[in-house]
Parts: C-alpha cells; structure tokens; sequence
C-alpha cells in the first residue's frame, strides 16, 4: 500500500485529476447534515482545498482567473434583468433595505478590522466570509493584483492576498452557520410565528411542484346553481387557473360576463385534482368528458419579456380562459414564487403552463416566448462579454497617483448585468438556459474557491493563531449586526410583513441555505416573494464590496 508521501507526489503530477476530486471531495463534504445543517459545496470545496492546501498543493493562477471569469459574469448576467426590472417596479423598498443590511455588514466588519488592527486584506477576508460572499473575496484579491488597492510600503502583494483567503476561510463556516443560527432565533426574539404570519399573508403554499391535473366534466341539474352567473361561481367552485368550458345543446359557448347556467348545461374543467374536492362536483352529475374538450397537454415553459405583460398581476392575463392554459407554476432567479392571482409579475420570470403547446406559443406576442432549448447556448455571447468585460476592467484614471477604475471584477460584473438585462429584452439574443447557467456558474465557483482553499492552506494555522478567536467572535458580529438593523428598517421604516421581511433578509445576505430555512419554518413559499426582491441588488452590492473595502481599510 503507497505511503503518504507517494499519494501525495501523485496527486501533484496530475493537477486535472487533483482538481475534481477536491471539487467531488468539497461537495460529499458540503452534503453531510449535521443538526439538519449541511455546509453546502463552496463550504466543503474550501475545507479540502484547506487540507491538500497544508501540503503545498496549488492550481495555477491562469485556472483560478478562468474560474473567477466564468463566476462573476454569471452572477452578472442572473443579476441584471431582475435589478433594472425591480428598480423600475416596486423595487425601491428591496433596493433600500439590500443597501442597509449589505451597508451594515460591510461597515461593521471595516469597524472590527480597525478594532482588532488586522493586517491589510484581513478585513476584507473578515467581511467576504462572514457574509458568506465568495464575489467579495474574488473583487478583493483581484484588486490587490491589479494594483487598484494600494498597499502599505514593504507589504507584498502575495502576503496581502494570502491573508484575504485566509480570513476568508476561518470566517466563512463561522458566517454560514451562523446567520442560520440567527435567522432561527431572530422570529423568537422579536415575538413572532412564522407559520402563522405566512396564513396571515394568506399565500398559497403547495406550489413546489407541477400539480396533479385532472379534466373532468358535471351536468347541471342542481337546481341552486341554475341562472347563478358563471363569474360568480368562479370565486366559489374553482381557482383562477383552471380552464374550464361551458357546453350547451351540444354547442360550446365562449364564457362571457354575464353568462347563466341553465338545465342541463355541461361544465368541463382542467385543473388541480383539488378543484373537484372542493365543491365543483355539487353541479350536478359526472359525466363522461367529452373528446372535443381533452386536448394534447404539454408543459411549457414561457418567459415574461413583453412590456405588457410586465407588472402585471398574474390573473390579469386570463391565460385559462383566453388560452386555455393552466399555470403550474411560476419561477424567479431558479425560485418558486407562491402561486396567487395577485403574483405581480416581472420581467424574466418563467411561467410553466400546461395545455396545448401551440396555445402556449402564441403567447409570444403578449406575454414572451417559449423558454430556449435546453441543449442550446449562446456560447459566442458567453465569450464575447466576459473578453468585454475584462476590457471594461482595465479602462481607469488616476486621481491623486491612485489608480481608479472598475477592476476586473466590476468589468466583467457590469459586462454581465448588460447581457443579461439584453436577453431578458430580446430573448432570441445570448440565450443561457437556466441548467448551462447553473452549470457554468457552479463550476466557475469551484474552481475559484478550490484556489482559495489551497492558497489559504499554507497560512490558516498561522494566521488562526495570530488573530483567530478575535476574528470568529467579530464573524459573528459581522453576521449579527446587519440582520438586527435590517430588520428594524423593514419593519418600522418600510412596514414589510415579517415573514417576507425575513426572506428579504436573507437575500440581502444571498444565502440559499438560509431561505430554506425560513421556507421550512414558515411552511409557506411566501418569503421567497422576499429573498428574490433582495438578491438582485445585494449580489450586486456585494460582489463589489470586496475592492470597496480594499480602498477604504
């Protein structure tokens, strides 16, 4: 069997091979539950890249830019249409209170750098992993390369990027479970329920995945529900998303205002399974549907980009009753939002509704088109705006012998936010589905934070020893204070119901696992409405953060 050393030698001589099994190694690690809290894959990745790190493993600066390319133009590009689409609608709340939570963090953790006087690039190490922000460590170090951060005389550039890791690492376990900690108390401490908020904000709650639909048909012979205006019965008998048509005399009548039920009259409808366990069957007597009202049902998925249907309420565009299309469910930033008819809809959402396909695709006029092929990417687009990106990154002025530009980061983050915004206006342009989104974010990350870890492996015990206790008590801080300010802003300034107030919160912290837990709590989707309100803006505010705090600490 190889000893250690001749394992390790091994792994050295094959860096492609060490460099997925950190990423496979990071994500079992990530999996593990431990009191019903898993770490997740960026956790696990810094964690084995820590250990391999120890022992002088690297990966070189040129895969580790590729993967920081790859991550910041992606959140850029997931960013952008919900950040100028939120800002035109009723984003002004989100944007005030992403500005105060992520102005909180970054300030209280620039306050306890100077406290505890840690070396230059420790406070921005302290921010980016208490807030659990890894674009702020990327921004951070990028600026040190870049010269844009300008450094005290006799410090290397090297050393200050090695304590930006490695503040970032003890931090960021500490800053993960922690703000779930805090989100968990937060409710007992302020003398709220989330469940009975979520009923109080009477949102529907069961809409994660595409329902069980049924078609079934009654005729109507009790005689309660005869002349009863059909409108009237829709609020009564069924919801505003299933379709359902009125037969008469053989004949099928279009439902118009002021239509009666008579004798005999044949109500088909396609829905829910709930909608007939809910008082439809009183009508009268089941019968067979008929062959003419069953037609091919297909789910589709339809992307919100025309301005007429943007800001609208989602009952307004009458999909069942002009289209004859169920709506499954609707998704925001790969979210699912609470399926209600008063769900404002905004730009970039996509609907899934379930009817005939070619119904599906004639809303491309009023409400936007058929989401892209899954098995196509506009790979050009991809390459295009991150080289424009970097480009934009190097444009700079001196003021004062300071060099002030964008960086990299910013280039490539606004490079980003252009596209996206540009796709979700014209979707036939830079077409990312959400999967080769998800993919090539993912792995962008990765391969930054596995750079990270192995990059911080060989100072995290020293610079532990040097500061470590200091720096977990102020993570915890750093953690603390922005979530305690935020919510005092949402509730007393803003007046925004607790129970999306604390999924606000949790997206101006853009932290996932912190919404599932909010989600759970509640037993209600309703705080995602919250967290994707927030996310934009704080992703945003966030990813530059860590040069903001290179200038300024």
């Amino acid at each position: 069997m190889p000893d250690l050393e001749t394992l390790l030698n091994f792994l050295r001589a094959q860096p492609t091979f060490t460099l997925f099994v950190v990423i496979g190694c990071g994500y079992l690690v990530g999996n593990i539950r431990v009191a019903g809290i898993n770490l997740g894959a960026v956790a696990g990745t810094l964690l084995i890249g820590i250990a391999l790190g120890r022992f002088g493993f690297r990966i070189t600066p040129a895969a580790q830019s590729v993967g920081f390319a790859i991550f910041i133009f992606a959140v850029g590009y997931q960013a952008g249409p919900r950040f100028v689409e939120v800002l035109k609608s009723q984003g002004l709340s989100y944007l005030a209170l992403a500005s105060v939570v992520c102005g909180a963090g970054v300030g209280t953790a620039v306050i306890a750098g100077w406290i505890l006087d840690l070396p230059p690039g420790g406070t921005a190490g302290l921010m980016a992993g208490s807030l659990t922000t890894t674009p702020a460590v990327a921004a951070a170090q990028n600026a040190v390369r870049e010269g844009i951060a300008v450094l005290p005389v006799g410090i290397d550039a090297e050393q200050v990027i090695l304590e930006i890791g490695t503040s970032y690492a003890i931090t960021y376990v500490v800053g993960m479970i922690g703000l779930i900690v805090a989100v968990r108390l937060l409710p007992r401490v302020a003398g709220f329920n989330l469940a009975e908020e979520a009923r109080k904000v009477d949102l529907a709650t069961s809409n994660r995945a595409v329902p069980q639909l049924q078609a079934r048909a009654y005729r109507v012979t009790n005689p309660s529900f005869l002349n009863r205006v059909v409108e009237e019965l829709a609020g009564e008998l069924w919801d505003g998303f299933a379709v359902v048509r009125l037969r008469r005399q053989g004949q099928w009548l279009d439902l118009r205002p002021g239509h009666t039920l008579q004798s005999d009259d044949e109500l088909c409808a396609f829905g829910e399974a709930r909608l007939f366990r809910g008082g439809f069957a009183r009508l009268g007597e089941e019968i067979a549907v008929p062959a003419d009202f069953v037609q091919p049902a297909a789910l589709t998925r339809v992307v919100v980009a025309r301005r007429e249907a943007v800001g609208v309420p989602l009952a307004d565009l009458r999909l069942s009753l002009q289209h004859r299309l169920v709506v499954a469910q609707v998704r925001r930033d790969n979210l699912i939002l609470p399926l209600e008819p008063q769900l404002v809809l905004q730009r970039g959402d996509v609907l899934d509704v379930i009817g005939p396909r070619e119904n599906a695709t004639a809303l491309a006029g009023r409400v936007g088109p058929v989401e892209a092929d899954p098995s196509h990417t506009d790979m050009m687009a991809f390459a295009f705006g991150i080289a424009a990106g970097s480009l934009l990154g190097l444009l700079g002025i001196t003021v004062g012998g300071v060099p002030l530009g964008l960086g990299t980061a910013g280039g490539l983050l606004a490079a980003g936010i252009v596209t996206g915004w540009l796709s979700n206006i014209r979707p036939d342009i830079a077409k990312f589905p959400l999967a080769a989104r998800w993919v090539l974010m993912e792995f962008g990350l990765l391969i930054f934070i596995c750079g990270v870890g192995l990059q911080a492996g060989s100072g995290i015990v020293e610079t532990f020893q040097r500061t470590g206790i200091e720096l977990v008590l102020a993570a915890v801080v750093v953690v603390v204070m922005p979530l305690i300010v935020g919510y005092a802003f949402g509730r007393k300034v803003l007046g925004l119901p607790p129970v999306v107030l604390m999924g606000a919160l949790t997206g101006a912290m853009t932290s996932g696992p912190a919404l599932n837990l909010v989600t759970t709590e509640a037993r209600s989707e309703t705080p995602v409405v919250g967290y994707s309100g927030t996310y934009a803006f704080a992703s945003i505010f966030l990813a530059t953060a860590g040069t903001l705090v290179m200038l300024i600490a």
